[in-house]
């Protein structure tokens, strides 16, 4: 792999001073949460129906929609008052009843996340120029903390590992990473940008990614909700069944970020099941909207009546159809 350019003024780093930054990093990060735990189902119905509003909610209201998902009393309670603790919620209290709220914290993390699951996979048209975001670094082994939540930071990126401290990704985001390694205390580390020549016996940087795993993964999502969009076009999904299939949708497609790193379309096999995939998720979550809020509604109206009107889906971007697939070997 050739080194093309430095990534600008501080690329590497082996200082304090912050090395780069991204959209809503001014703010901590949320705390690891338990795909389908209660805290996770919890933000992501708060985040999907009381986006942006800064009225708090009933706690038995919020415990009652936790139940929809069967989750008992005890272990919703115990979920609020855990996020209570971590920053995530707000507490307000109106005779003997308890409010709860998103903090100003959460709301722009779940922003930012939001920004980039919906983003997932959207192809600009815009042509490679051939050029890799490489960062390397070192980790002590004993400070396993530090080198699990780097992992995920950068893989949220579209990093994967070549070896094992060289990272590398197909877009621009150097800067990204090198701010993750600043904000976790790395500071032996370098970012830069290089081209990799196409030479007999060398190992391409997009091997890094077990692309036919991850393409089994995008056609599982598929066989697994086609059946919900077929059912949506019956008008066979009543409120209840609609609000639990919409979070499980947005719990199963926010994973995809993780793991793909949206490699160039010459890069991809043919056959790639990502926009297919995507196309689903778009239209099937748009879909169960209008149910999955009317249950929320339902269940606020039972305990403030005056908050119930306020409940709005979160909508998606506009559904494209899906391209035709990229020329190249075949995914197995």
């Amino acid at each position: 792999m050739t080194k093309a350019t430095k990534a600008g003024t501080g690329a590497s780093t082996r200082a304090g001073t912050r090395a780069g930054t991204t959209s809503g990093r001014d703010h901590p990060r949320l705390p690891r949460t338990r795909q389908g735990s209660p805290p996770s189902l919890l933000l992501t119905l708060l985040g999907d129906y009381w986006w942006g509003r800064a009225e708090p909610l009933p706690s038995a209201a919020l415990v009652e929609l936790l139940a929809d998902f069967g989750v008992s009393d005890v272990a919703a309670r115990a979920a609020l008052s855990r996020m209570v603790k971590h920053g995530l919620l707000e507490t307000a209290r109106s005779g003997r009843n308890t409010f709860h709220g998103l903090t100003p914290r959460a709301q722009a993390v779940l922003g930012d996340g939001a920004a980039r699951i919906f983003s997932f996979g959207a192809d600009d048209g815009a042509a490679w120029d051939g050029r890799w975001s490489v960062v390397a670094f070192s980790v002590p082994e004993a400070n396993r903390s530090v080198r699990e939540a780097l992992r995920t930071r950068l893989r949220w990126l579209g990093f994967a590992p070549l070896y094992d401290a060289l990272w590398v990704s197909p877009h621009e985001h150097h800067a990204e990473a090198l701010a993750e390694l600043v904000e976790l205390g790395v500071t032996a580390a370098t970012a830069f940008v290089a081209t990799a020549p196409d030479l007999p016996s060398t190992v391409p940087p997009q091997s890094a990614w077990d692309l036919d795993g991850l393409a089994a993964m995008y056609q599982a999502f598929v066989d697994e909700w086609e059946p919900t969009h077929a059912a949506l076009g019956r008008g066979s999904i009543d409120p209840v069944d609609a609000l639990v299939r919409r979070t499980e949708l947005m719990d199963a497609w926010r994973a995809f970020p993780g793991l793909d790193p949206e490699l160039p379309t010459s890069l991809l096999p043919a056959g790639w099941p990502r926009p297919r995939a995507r196309e689903l998720f778009l239209d099937t979550y748009e879909r169960l909207g209008v149910p999955a809020s009317t249950r929320v509604r339902e269940v606020i109206a039972g305990h403030a009546p005056e908050l119930a009107e306020r409940v709005a889906q979160r909508s998606t971007p506009p559904v494209l159809p899906a391209q035709p697939a990229p020329s190249g070997s075949t995914v197995r």
